[in-house]
């Protein structure tokens, strides 16, 4: 199954946060304006330590889903939407028309929290909520959205896959010289 391209960017910049959390990689606004210049977020930005509080606080919420049942992750779903006041509309955006659940005047967090959810909703509606995975390399526990169409995706962007294969490299040239001794 192919999900809708923004469906895709919402859950790509959903992990990417998330992933923030370990090793604290939003420690001031600085850092939030960044990422949010880097995945597109656009509306408000209030640029201060509330904001960064909020969207530090979020994380650990969405992260939920990734851990979640599927009754589980739509209670979280329908929670988010719910809390932060979702309405969904059509806007144009050039010449198609796209679904956006919160206005532009929400703030950042509001605005990451809805477009999570509505993503969140269509790979459940979709019954594809298993495409959400943790990291398979030991000790991370950064998330992962498998978009492959055989879903074999099973490590993180942070070069994990990388270490896993230097790793059995290493390991088959270890057990051939023991085997050769």
């Amino acid at each position: 199954m192919r999900l809708v391209q923004d469906t895709e960017a919402v859950l790509i910049a959903t992990a990417a946060l998330i992933n923030t959390e370990d090793r604290e990689r939003l420690p001031d606004p600085a850092a939030l304006e960044e990422f949010v210049q880097k995945w597109g977020w656009t509306g408000r930005h209030d640029h201060s330590r509330a904001e960064l509080r909020a969207v530090q606080t979020l994380r650990s919420r969405l992260r939920r889903v990734w851990a979640a049942s599927e009754d589980e992750a739509v209670e979280i779903i329908n929670g988010l939407l719910c809390d932060y006041g979702a309405s969904p509309r059509l806007v144009r955006h050039e010449q198609t028309y796209q679904l956006y659940a919160t206005p532009s005047h929400e703030r950042l967090a509001g605005r990451m929290a809805v477009a999570a959810a509505m993503a969140f909703a269509k790979l459940v509606t979709n019954g594809e909520l298993s495409r959400l995975r943790v990291c398979e390399y030991p000790g991370c526990d950064d998330v992962v959205v498998d978009l492959s169409r055989n879903r074999s995706r099973r490590f993180c962007d942070a070069g994990c896959g990388n270490r896993s294969s230097v790793a059995a490299y290493r390991a088959r040239k270890a057990a051939l010289r023991r085997q050769q001794q």
